[in-house]
C-alpha cells in the first residue's frame, strides 16, 4: 500500500518490530500494518494519512464526553505537579481520591456510598471476586465461593475476568475458566430464541440462574455477575421480561448481585449507570471507561453499605494495587464527572441523543441484509442476516468483517461481533453527526451486500 505520509510507514515499522498489539493475529497484523491514529476531537479521529474518522464506537466504549476537552488535560496536568503519585496502602489517602469517592456516591445508586479504586474494569472484577469471596467467609460461610456468570459475557482480559467472562475463544487460550466460576445461558432473543416470544426467552434465560443455584447448592454459590446489557458480546438486550424475574431469583436464594457497569456506567444508557435504566439494585458496581471518559486509566468497585459493614468486621483485606486511586486518574475522573453533571451531558443525551440516534438507526431495518436492530440510550446494535424471516446468517463468509472493512475505509468505526454490527459513539454527538454515521453505516451495508450478491 503506497502512503501519502512517509511517517506512516515509519511508524508501521515501528509496530512490526517492537509492539504486540491486544486481540491480534500478530502475524496477519505485521504484514498489513496498523491504522495510525495521530488526533482526535469532538467524535472525530484522524489517521496519519489525514483521513477523517467518525468514531461510532467512542474509542473502546470509554470517551464518554467526546475527544479534545481541555479541562481533563489541566486537570491532570495540576495534579501532577501537586501530588504525581502516592499509593493508599498503610492507612495513607489523598484529597483526590476522598473527593471522587463522594463524586461518585452521590451519582451511584442509592445505598452505594463505598468504592475500592483499580487500574481497569478488568482488575475491578478481580477485585469483587475476592471481596465476594471474602465477604462470604467472614459471614461464616466459607464455602459459598462459586460466581455464576453467563455465556458471551464480558467481564475483562485478565485471568479471574476472562474466566468470569463467558467468551469461549478466550478460554481455549489459557485453560480457563478458573475453578469456582460457571456459566449460564445469555438473554439473546434475535439469536438463540427460536420459535419462542421475546417474553418466553426472557423468562427461561432467567430461569437457567435458579436452576444453576439447585444444581450447585445455594450453600455454595456466591455471586451472580452479569452486564445490565452485554457489550462485548454484541449489544445484548434483555427481554423485558428478564432482569425482573433474575431479582425474584437472587432474593429468593439470598445470593449477592453484581452488577458489571463498566460499558453500561457512566451514561452509556440515558442514565448514569444500567442498573438505574433496569431498576436492578446490585450489592455490587464494577466501573471503569466512561469513569474518565477513557482519557486515563482508571476502573473501580462501587459496594453496597450492607456489604461494607459485613467487611468491616473481617480484619485486613488483603488485596490493592499500586495505583488503586492514582490521584492522577482521581482528579480526572472527578473533572469528567464535574463536566457531565454541570453540562448535564447524560440528561442530554437521554432527551435528544439517544432517542434520535434510536429512531435513526431503526431507519436501517429496510434494508436486505438487516434482520434487527436493537439499542438503548446510546447503544445499538444491526443484525446481519440472508433471511429475515428466518434469521439464517451467510455462513462461512464472514459478514460482519466485511462490512467492518467498508466501515473503516469510509470514514466509520463501527465494531464487528461475528455478523453484529455495533455501535457506541460519545454522548456528545450530535443530530448532524448521528445523520452521518447512519448515512455511512447504509453505504457500507449496500457495499457488504453487493459483495455477498457478486
Amino acid at each position: 500500500m503506497t502512503h501519502k505520509n512517509p511517517q506512516t510507514r515509519e511508524w508501521q515499522t515501528l509496530s512490526n518490530d517492537h509492539h504486540l498489539a491486544p486481540f491480534s493475529d500478530f502475524k496477519q497484523l505485521k504484514e498489513k500494518g496498523p491504522r495510525i491514529i495521530t488526533h482526535a476531537k469532538g467524535v472525530y479521529l484522524w489517521d496519519s494519512e489525514g483521513n477523517q474518522i467518525l468514531d461510532g464506537m467512542a474509542g473502546l466504549w470509554c470517551v464518554a464526553i467526546g475527544y479534545g476537552r481541555d479541562e481533563l488535560a489541566e486537570a491532570a496536568s495540576k495534579q501532577m505537579r501537586e501530588l504525581p503519585y502516592y499509593n493508599l496502602f498503610f492507612q495513607t489517602a489523598h484529597p483526590p481520591v476522598l473527593e471522587l469517592s463522594k463524586a461518585i456516591a452521590e451519582v451511584a445508586p442509592e445505598g452505594m456510598n463505598h468504592v475500592f479504586f483499580t487500574g481497569s474494569g478488568s482488575e475491578g472484577n478481580d477485585t469483587m471476586l475476592r471481596m465476594v469471596r471474602h465477604y462470604w467467609a467472614i459471614k461464616g460461610q466459607p464455602n459459598k465461593k462459586t460466581i455464576i456468570s453467563r455465556v458471551n459475557g464480558y467481564h475483562g482480559s485478565t485471568v479471574a475476568g476472562a474466566s468470569l467472562g463467558g467468551m469461549t475463544y478466550m478460554h481455549e487460550q489459557g485453560d480457563l475458566p478458573i475453578p469456582g466460576i460457571v456459566h449460564i445461558p445469555q438473554p439473546y432473543w434475535f439469536g438463540e430464541g427460536g420459535d419462542m416470544s421475546p417474553e418466553e426467552f426472557g423468562i427461561w434465560a432467567a430461569n437457567q440462574l435458579e436452576e444453576k443455584i439447585l444444581e450447585l447448592g445455594v450453600d455454595n454459590v456466591g455471586a451472580f455477575i452479569a452486564e445490565p446489557i452485554q457489550g462485548a458480546g454484541g449489544v445484548i438486550i434483555p427481554p423485558d421480561s428478564y432482569w425482573p424475574r433474575i431479582k425474584e431469583i437472587l432474593a429468593k436464594y439470598d445470593i449477592l448481585f453484581v452488577a458489571d457497569e463498566v460499558i453500561c456506567g457512566f451514561g452509556r444508557t440515558g442514565e448514569w449507570f444500567g442498573s438505574d435504566f433496569y431498576d436492578l439494585k446490585p450489592d455490587m458496581m464494577t466501573i471503569a471507561k466512561g469513569l474518565t471518559s477513557g482519557y486515563i486509566p482508571m476502573g473501580g468497585l462501587i459496594v453496597r453499605d450492607e456489604v461494607v459493614a459485613v467487611l468491616n468486621e473481617g480484619g485486613d483485606f488483603n488485596h490493592g494495587f499500586t495505583y488503586s486511586g492514582h490521584p492522577v486518574a482521581a482528579a480526572v475522573a472527578l473533572e469528567n464527572i464535574r463536566i457531565m453533571r454541570e453540562e448535564k451531558i447524560i440528561q442530554r443525551a437521554h432527551e435528544k441523543a439517544a432517542p434520535y440516534l434510536q429512531k435513526r438507526l431503526r431507519e436501517l431495518s429496510d434494508h436486505p441484509l438487516v434482520g434487527e436492530v436493537r439499542g438503548v440510550g446510546l447503544l445499538g446494535a444491526i443484525e446481519l442476516v440472508k433471511d429475515k424471516a428466518t434469521r439464517a446468517r451467510y455462513e462461512g463468509r464472514g459478514v460482519g468483517m466485511i462490512c467492518r472493512q467498508f466501515c473503516f475505509d469510509n470514514g466509520l468505526i463501527m465494531r464487528a461481533v461475528g455478523d453484529t454490527m455495533i455501535i457506541a459513539p460519545p454522548l456528545v454527538i450530535s443530530e448532524a453527526e448521528i445523520d452521518e454515521l447512519v448515512t455511512k453505516a447504509r453505504k457500507c451495508l449496500d457495499l457488504t451486500l453487493s459483495v455477498l450478491e457478486g
